[in-house]
């Protein structure tokens, strides 16, 4: 049996052929010209999805390894300046060892306190290190210094004068050593004499009073000095300027920390339904909590309640607060720490009270993997020392770095070391040669603890270079085209399609002149 075949049937099947070469031929040519066997979704779906989750991965490393590059400029530059703080704190060392000794003269001393004032302000400049326009010991205060030069005050007599007991205003750049020469609680009328050239000659001087809630004021040329009205001195021999019964004070430099710290919790109540509970928190709190009565009560009953992380986005709800048994407080366990609400005048809760704990936050952290962070920065009160005011305070005390004593005080420790060298006194420069080696520990400390950082970003570096690798090679096995292989896949393709063309223009070949 025969079947006719025809001519649109043969022109048909010939077009498609050559369109179904051609394509094929095309789509080789897109593969090489982009060396990638996936260019569209529609080339592999699946293989698509893995290409873009592995572009993600990767873009992600990257991200780290930039992190990872700007974290080690921070605690490079630390490092560094870590350094040559204890090349200084030596430098003084060596000061003090020469002016603890009995041969030197008042002279020898002023020499030598000349040099201690200029590494003083060395290591305040170097407190105030900058990476990149940004102080690196500020906290999370990252854009103005940390520290500034100021006055404080030393007595050679415990209790006399009280960390807050006392106000310098001004500033000079020798120290004031005062003196009294009437005894009891100042008064208005009380005499002083002081000195600004370390002893060699005196001012007298008279307290007067400003009245109150003002403190008592006494003149010390440039700087005024304000004490607190039960202060309480000793007088001095009227002819002996040496005489160590009675109270003496010394203004001298120091240095300011106007940073931020993470030294405390703050518990914020509010009380939109007319409850007085406070509270108090203590842990370790990574950010904001927010927490909610969830029904009326009292402290001594079990207190339903219910904390946010998110600021209030979501909450977890379903907690019991644990109650004491004076029934006076109750503590609610949070993440990372414990909430303690306290009677105030009442111990009345009411459903919608909220307290909101807020973490002060000092450390700024650069994630360096999905799951590890790094601080970069350090927080200079902990580091060098000085006066601080609390954010809960009134008045700047010196800083005492936790789990020491105020040795550990590096400004302070200096700070005195520069006024017991401008007033001559010896055993006080003994004492603060023995308090340099406490405040050269700290500063050795928060080194090492520089350097354990920098080798942990080390290893992070290299794992996540690992990491790439990897990503890399399986991202190259789905996307990346053998090119061998595409090059023999394309040479057997430009056959296949030159053999249509031709084929298809000898059948095609038909036209009225042949039958001529």
């Amino acid at each position: 049996m025969g079947y006719r075949v025809a001519q649109q049937m043969i022109y048909t099947n010939s077009l498609n052929n050559m369109n179904s070469t051609l394509t094929q031929l095309m789509e080789s040519n897109m593969q090489a010209a982009s060396q990638k066997k996936v260019n569209r979704p529609s080339d592999d779906p699946v293989g698509m999805t893995r290409i873009l989750n592995d572009r993600s991965s990767l873009a992600a490393i990257d991200q780290y390894k930039t992190n990872i590059s700007m974290a080690n400029g921070w605690l490079n530059l630390a490092d560094s300046t870590m350094v040559q703080v204890n090349t200084v704190i030596t430098r003084v060392k060596e000061l003090a060892e020469q002016a603890a000794t009995g041969t030197l003269s008042a002279d020898n001393r002023s020499q030598i306190a000349s040099e201690a004032r200029q590494l003083f302000k060395q290591l305040v400049g170097m407190a105030n290190t900058q990476f990149n326009g940004n102080s690196i010991f500020a906290g999370q205060k990252i854009t103005d210094p940390p520290y500034s030069e100021t006055l404080a005050l030393t007595t050679n007599q415990q209790g006399v004068v009280s960390n807050a007991g006392y106000k310098i205003d001004g500033f000079a750049e020798t120290t004031s050593l005062v003196q009294f020469t009437t005894s009891g609680t100042l008064s208005a009328g009380s005499t002083y004499r002081y000195s600004t050239d370390g002893g060699s000659t005196w001012t007298q001087g008279t307290v007067s009073d400003p009245g109150p809630p003002s403190r008592f004021q006494l003149s010390l040329g440039g700087v005024t000095l304000e004490l607190d009205r039960n202060t309480s001195v000793v007088a001095t021999s009227a002819t002996n300027y040496n005489d160590t019964s009675g109270t003496w004070m010394w203004v001298r430099p120091t240095a300011q920390y106007k940073g931020d710290d993470e030294d405390n919790i703050s518990v914020d109540p509010l009380r939109g339904m007319g409850s007085t509970v406070t509270g108090s928190a203590q842990g370790v709190f990574g950010d904001n909590v927010i927490v909610r009565i969830d029904s009326s009560g009292t402290l001594a009953s079990n207190v339903s309640y219910s904390y946010s992380l998110d600021g209030g986005v979501s909450w977890r709800q379903s907690n019991s607060s644990t109650p004491d048994a004076m029934a006076s407080a109750a503590s609610l366990n949070l993440p990372g720490g414990v909430l303690t609400l306290h009677s105030n005048s009442g111990n009345q809760l009411f459903a919608g009270n909220m307290f909101v704990v807020r973490p002060r936050k000092a450390l700024i952290n650069f994630d360096i993997s999905p799951t590890e962070r790094v601080a970069v920065n350090g927080i200079g009160k902990n580091i060098f020392g000085g006066i601080y005011k609390d954010p809960a305070s009134n008045a700047a005390r010196p800083v005492v770095i936790a789990g020491y004593s105020n040795a550990t005080n590096l400004f302070e420790t200096v700070g005195k070391l520069v006024g017991f060298l401008e007033t001559n006194n010896q055993s006080g420069v003994q004492q603060s040669l023995a308090d340099l080696r406490s405040s050269s520990q700290t500063v050795l400390n928060y080194a090492a603890d520089v350097g354990a950082r920098e080798n942990r970003l080390q290893v992070a570096s290299g794992v996540l270079d690992n990491l790439k690798d990897n990503q890399t090679t399986q991202l190259s096995n789905t996307e990346d085209v053998d090119i061998s292989e595409l090059m023999t896949k394309l040479a057997q393709q430009q056959l296949a399609y030159q053999s249509v063309l031709k084929s298809t223009s000898m059948i095609m070949n038909l036209s009225l002149m042949n039958y001529l």
